[in-house]
């Protein structure tokens, strides 16, 4: 993640990029999602991956919210827009925080994973923090049945500043389980001074079955939700309440 300049050096436009507003409905499902899921109480939320704290800033209203992502930067970010949260710097895949939640949330920030191992150990980080009876909660962006090579644009306007991006995901080689997007940033600022930067990320994917077996590998009794405002699978894993 440190080659990744949207997480680094950009990483103070990113509300620009993604605005919190914008994530209003999704996390009101991912809530209700969550409600309907978990054995009660639920009361603690571990985000796994929580970038900029947009959906957090919507799901903090419902649950006392522990953030956590790789990258100092974004920690950062999500602290100004969430100062009421607990923020901890680590990596989802071998994160160990010796407590446990009622639930476990990651959002897109799972398509990270590049390979089967990396997810894996995700979910095992999601399984170890989770409370018995407690549920976790994936929402990657894409699984292999549903992607599809497009392009995406958009952006937002602040008091000093704007910026503009253009978003390029391109089909994965035969035979791999990863693919790559590119990104066009055009940032403006005060006063009309605009530059052009680029970044390249590249994302894991995985198949429907490779993510239920994974999540039952690790222990979750686990299923698929396709009731996602946006078209996405969400993965539901379940631990045992004994």
């Amino acid at each position: 993640m440190d080659d990744l300049r949207m997480y680094g050096e950009l990483a103070e436009w990113w509300h620009l990029l993604s605005a919190p507003a914008d994530y209003a409905e999704e996390a009101s499902h991912f809530v209700k999602l969550l409600k309907s899921t978990c054995k009660p109480p639920l009361t603690s939320v571990l985000e796994l991956g929580c970038g900029g704290g947009n959906n957090a800033s919507h799901m903090k209203a419902h649950f006392s919210l522990t953030l956590t992502d790789v990258s100092p930067k974004m920690i950062e970010v999500s602290r100004s827009l969430n100062p009421d949260c607990e923020h901890i710097l680590g990596d989802m895949r071998t994160l160990r925080l010796g407590r446990n939640f009622d639930a476990v949330f990651a959002h897109d920030a799972i398509m990270y994973m590049l390979s089967e191992a990396d997810l894996r150990a995700a979910m095992r980080t999601a399984f170890v923090h989770c409370r018995a009876g407690g549920v976790a909660l994936f929402a990657p962006d894409y699984v292999s049945e549903t992607f599809r090579a497009e392009t995406k644009h958009g952006g937002h306007d602040g008091p000093t500043r704007s910026m503009r991006y253009l978003e390029w995901a391109h089909p994965p080689a035969e035979g791999t389980s990863t693919f790559v997007t590119e990104f066009v940033f055009m940032l403006r600022e005060l006063g009309g001074t605009m530059r052009v930067e680029s970044d390249i990320h590249r994302m894991g994917l995985f198949g429907r079955d490779v993510w239920l077996d994974l999540l039952r590998e690790v222990g979750f009794g686990a299923r698929l939700d396709r009731s996602d405002p946006y078209g996405r699978d969400l993965f539901i894993g379940i631990r045992p309440a004994k």
